[in-house]
């Protein structure tokens, strides 16, 4: 059985290889990332160009792949028929970031364990929250350590359909690690901003930037984990139909 594993920052993130080597002791690990960089990307499929694959060496000496389609690609490719063998397990990540709340609908990382999702397979979403540009100041060996066992339990335990677990891990030493807290999604607060400039031929262009997001601590989330020093796992579902307003709608009359 393979485990797929990818990301969307690259085949060169540290965070890949931390979680590639961890899973390793779990399973046989294949590695087919993108080669660039796609946060934010959200779930992108590649439709209007040929996508190219190639073999990389990775920092410890093995072999992945590499190819410059989406984060969602990755997956796909090896889903259909890319590797010799169906993977039994998708593991997206350890992104340079938080994935909390909202955020989900942005980005790369969790777009491309919901693909594995579509494809009727067990997936993992993996985050690291508050990522220095100081590699020194980045625990990726305690999310690597944990997403391997979670992983272990997934593949004896197995999920149920079009569902997919969206972790994230504090950035901080093991030992200050409060636990871990199944959790729901919490509410992202952004601010955002329109940033005009103008070039040298004097004509304008944009930015979109602002503070970083913040969130709501509300008892059971994502968000509140975090806040208190644990790790978040989040089931996720597929299943994006507000089901409760199903009744309301169709007592309106709609009929044209």
């Amino acid at each position: 059985m393979y485990i797929l594993v990818t990301n969307d920052d690259g085949i060169s993130s540290e965070g890949l290889l931390a979680l590639k080597q961890a899973l390793a002791k779990v399973g046989t690990v294949v590695v087919i990332a993108p080669d660039h960089n796609w946060s934010a990307a959200g779930h992108s499929k590649t439709m209007h160009k040929p996508l190219r694959i190639h073999k990389v060496k990775l920092p410890d000496g093995d072999y992945g792949y590499s190819t410059d389609g989406a984060p969602s690609d990755c997956v796909a490719i090896g889903v259909l028929g890319f590797l010799p063998d169906q993977p039994g397990l998708v593991v997206s990540g350890i992104n340079k970031g938080a994935n909390l709340g909202d955020d989900i609908t942005y980005s790369g990382t969790v777009a491309a364990a919901m693909e594995g999702s579509i494809f009727g397979l067990p997936a993992i979403a993996v985050s690291l929250v508050d990522y220095s540009p100081d590699p020194e100041a980045n625990n990726f060996a305690y999310a690597a350590d944990f997403a391997a066992r979670l992983a272990a339990h997934v593949l004896d335990n197995g999920l149920g359909n079009e569902v997919l677990l969206n972790v994230n891990v504090p950035n901080l030493a093991s030992e200050k690690i409060n636990g871990v807290e199944i959790t729901r999604l919490g509410k992202r607060v952004y601010r955002d901003e329109l940033i005009e400039r103008t070039d040298p031929y004097g004509r304008k262009y944009y930015w979109i930037g602002g503070e970083r997001p913040t969130g709501i601590i509300a008892r059971g989330t994502d968000i509140k984990a975090i806040a208190e020093g644990k790790v978040s796992v989040t089931p996720i579902h597929l299943d994006l139909t507000h089901h409760r307003l199903l009744k309301q709608l169709r007592a309106w009359d709609l009929r044209v």
